[in-house]
This record gives structure tokens, sequence and C-alpha cells, in this order.
């Protein structure tokens, strides 16, 4: 009787654990599909700490593609990846074949290592994912009891490796078609630009001009719709340029009062300033960049000041009889047609023409709706890591939602909505955010009247797009191919945009 009660708990522990794996298979990024692996394995072993690295083998790189750890300092993870061309997982990878060992301290195989020796490695379990070639490890280290990882566990991961290798590999292939079609990758191959997402055309284009600014001294202007961007791209210029080794100081020229321009920028010295000596901008930004955001806001008799540092490349500081080099690149920045400015004399045509040597221009996000499900998931990983909230993804559904929405305030309201959501999500306690946490105000369930749902712009033309897509729909007989092509849309978006707005298609007969 005994044996059957164990038996039964076996079977529902295999089952419970290949349910979970199930849901594993509904991730939809390697790293998204590698941390609930690892936490899944590491609980169901026993083990103190976990790492899984994963690579393409057509790739040969000094560290892996992915990798995701538990329980491992950032000392222990560098380690781990610096000894795996000779320790254990050289091992595994070389022979294909798992490795357990109560003690790596004490294996023959194992103790003479430098890793194993500095860390006092005792039990280690570590299963190759995928065969001929391998794609990766499973490392287990540590137990909860002593001794080795028992056999039970050994077949478990064995088992959950080659599962997680069919399931990495799907990931792996659509992130390989997904690199294919990314029209920046020539460019980030030339640039240092992690902090700039997407794939876009678009966003290619500005790379492109990126490539061509940051090499030189010349100053640049960028322009665009306000929340593009455009102070990222500034930094993506400055790291990528002689002055990268210098100061990056950002000045809003919209927050600068007109009496204080001086100070701010020029500083003053002692007996110079009533508070005693300031540095100013400037002075803080020699041998680096300074950035002039919203530079169409600054005041005509400052922008005049401005134009002399820029031409003679001198500044004085208040008090001060001595001048002081400017050791300064210039990036401004502006939301507002300068032409135009220039035009009704808000803006001087000569300091427009000391800014305007090589002009860039931040696309507004509708021009590159490419980009969206990049940023969205780039913002969510970052919200969650910055507030501590637990590993939270994007349902398909708020996916869809965000690619059908309209984002007048650009990238900067994308970013708003995904970190408001996702301090909901985490608040109830859910893995994914789902199309309400981030559209609230278009859930009926909790609120009736349409003027209380519709509070922004945001909200109001997401509700416009369901009213008018609903009677089109009942205007065309509920045909899609009619409706598609009224509303001048592909078939595709229509099935979309009924998912996003819960439009369900009327049952017949």
């Amino acid at each position: 009787m005994g044996g059957s009660n164990t038996d039964l708990q076996e079977i529902t522990r295999e089952r419970d654990l290949y349910g979970k794996l199930l849901d594993l298979g509904a991730a939809d990024e390697v790293e998204q599909l590698l941390q609930g692996a690892l936490s899944l394995m590491v609980e169901c072993a026993g083990a103190r700490r976990g790492y899984i690295e994963l690579d393409e083998p057509s790739r040969s790189g000094a560290a892996p593609r992915f990798w995701v750890a538990h329980g491992f300092s950032q000392s222990d993870i560098q380690s781990i990846r610096a000894s795996s061309s000779s320790g254990v997982i050289a091992e595994a990878v070389a022979t294909g074949a798992t490795i357990v060992t109560a003690s790596a301290l004490e294996d023959p195989r194992f103790r003479d290592r430098g890793s194993v020796r500095k860390n006092s490695i005792e039990a280690v379990l570590c299963a190759p994912i995928g065969t001929t070639p391998t794609l990766g490890v499973l490392y287990l280290q540590d137990r909860d009891r002593p001794g080795r990882f028992p056999e039970e566990v050994r077949l478990l991961a064995e088992r959950f490796a080659r599962h997680l290798a069919v399931l990495a590999d799907r990931l792996l292939i659509r992130r390989r078609v997904r690199d294919e079609e990314d029209a920046t990758r020539p460019l980030r191959e030339r640039l240092r630009a992690d902090r700039i997402v997407g794939r876009s055309p678009a966003l290619a284009a500005v790379l492109r001009e990126v490539v061509a600014a940051a090499p030189s001294h010349v100053n640049v202007l960028l322009t665009g719709p306000s929340g593009t961007g455009k102070t990222q791209i500034a930094r993506v210029i400055h790291e990528n340029s002689p002055r990268a080794r210098g100061p990056f100081v950002e000045v809003s020229c919209a927050a600068l009062p007109e009496t204080l321009f001086e100070n701010e920028m020029f500083g003053a010295v002692k007996g110079g300033h009533s508070s005693g000596p300031v540095e100013g901008k400037v002075t803080a930004a020699r041998g680096g960049t300074l950035f002039l955001d919203e530079i169409g806001e600054l005041h005509l008799n400052n922008q005049a000041k401005l134009l002399q540092v820029l031409q003679s490349k001198e500044y004085f500081p208040l008090g001060s009889a001595k001048p002081l080099t400017a050791d300064v690149r210039v990036i401004a920045a502006t939301n507002v047609d300068l032409k135009a400015a220039v035009e009704r004399k808000a803006f001087r045509e000569d300091l427009y023409y000391r800014l305007d040597v090589l002009t860039i221009r931040v696309p507004a996000l509708a021009e590159r709706r490419e980009d969206l499900a990049d940023l969205a998931a780039h913002f969510c990983k970052r919200v969650c890591a910055e507030n501590g909230f637990p590993h939270l993804v994007l349902s398909p559904g708020a996916r869809m939602a965000i690619e059908a929405a309209e984002w007048p305030g650009n990238v900067r309201q994308l970013c708003n909505k995904i970190e408001a959501a996702a301090a909901r999500a985490a608040g109830e306690g859910v893995p994914q955010i789902e199309r309400r946490h981030i559209f609230p105000e278009a859930d009926t369930s909790t609120s009736s009247a349409p003027e209380e749902r519709a509070s922004t712009l945001q909200e109001a033309v997401h509700r416009f797009q369901g009213d008018m897509l609903r009677k089109t729909l009942e205007a065309t007989g509920w045909n899609v191919i009619e409706t598609a092509s009224r509303l001048d849309i592909a078939r595709s978006t229509i099935y979309n945009m009924m998912k996003v707005h819960g439009i369900p298609r009327p049952r017949t007969g």
C-alpha cells in the first residue's frame, strides 16, 4: 500500500512538472523561457544555485548569447562562464553526457581546476541541452541536503533538458528570422547603441546618420516630435564619439530662467556671485558633450550669448575678466520648427545655422510601429528590475492592444503606460500584463459611462477606433474584406483590432 502511494506521488509530481513545462512553451522570448525553466528546475531538484546558458552552434563568441542564473553572485557567474572551456560545463558539452558529482572539490576530474578550488564547489549536476550540436547546459550546484544529486534528479534533469532544447530551438529560429529582418543590425555592428530599442527601417535611417555624425566634432541638431527619444540618440552620438570618455551634460533650455542663464551656463568665480563660486554647465562638460534640449525655448537675449560661445569658443564666468575655452561639442534638440521660428523672429537665424551643421530627424512612433512590441517588452523588463517586481511579461492580448493603439506622446507615453501597467499587474500578483492593465479605462467591467472612461486623448482615440470598426463591420454585413477596403487597412489588422476591442463576430443561423 505504501509503495502504491509513493508511486502515485511520483506520477503526480511528474505530471505537475510536465504541466509546468508545457506552460513554458507559451514563452515568446528566449530569456523568458530560460528564466522560467531555471526556476522550475532549481525547485524540483532541491538545488540552492542554478545556471542555464544557451547559444547557437553557428555563433562563436566569448560569452553565450543567452544565460540566466539563480542564487549566484555576479562574480560567481563570471567564474562559471570563465571556466566553461575547461571545467564541469566543458566536460558535459564535450561528452554530451550529464555530469554528477557529490563534490567537485574532491572529484579527480575537476579538483585541480582553479575555479573549483576557489569556490569550494561541492555537489554539482550539469546536463547538456540538445545533442549534436549541443545548444547549452543546465547547471545545478549545492543541494538543500548533503551528498550528490540523486539518480531520480539526474533522470529528471535529462528529460527536462531534452524538452527544453525543443522549445529553445523554436525560439532561436524565431529570433534568427527576426534578426535577419532587423534593418538596424548592420549599423549596430558599428555602434555602441544598446540603449536604442527597435529594428525598423525608420530607426535604421536615424542610426545611419548617427554613424556619420559620431566620429566628428561638428554640432548636431536633433529634430522631431516630443517624446521620441532625442536624448537617447544624443547619448549614443556622445558614446560613439572621440569625446566618449568625457562627460555628457544635459541642459533643459525650457527650464532655464532668462535672468539665470549666464550663471547656469557659464558659472561664477569667487566674488562674482552672492552664493560663492559656481561651476557652469559649459565647464562641467569640458572634454565631453553639452546637450541643449528644447533649444527652441531659449530666450532671444540668451540666444545671443550662446551664439557668442559657439563662434569664439570662449566664455566668461560671472565676475571674471579672464575667458575660458569652451572645450565642448554641442548637440541641440528641438520639437519645434526652428525655420518657422526664424521667420517669426522668435529664433536667431545666425544661431540656427550654427546649430544646423548636421541635422538628424528622430521619427514619431507612428513611423516605426514595427518597434512597438520590442519597446514595450524592454520597458516591461526595465520597470520590473528597477522596482523589484516579479518577472512580468506582456500577454498576446496586451501586445495586440499596444500595436493597435495610437501613441501621440510617442516613446515616452508608451513607457509611462507600461510602467503603470506593470505596477497594476504586480499589485494583483499575476504573471502577465494584460490589456486591462495598460488600458484600464477601456475595461467595461469597472466603468460603464463612456464619458467616464475617456479622460485622455489616447483613451478617446482608442474608443473611437473600436466604435468605427464596429460600425463599419455592421455596415458591410461583417464582410472583413470590404471593411478592410473601406478603412484602408490590412485584413489581418481588422482581425487583430476585433480581438483588441473585444468585438465578437455574430453567429449566423
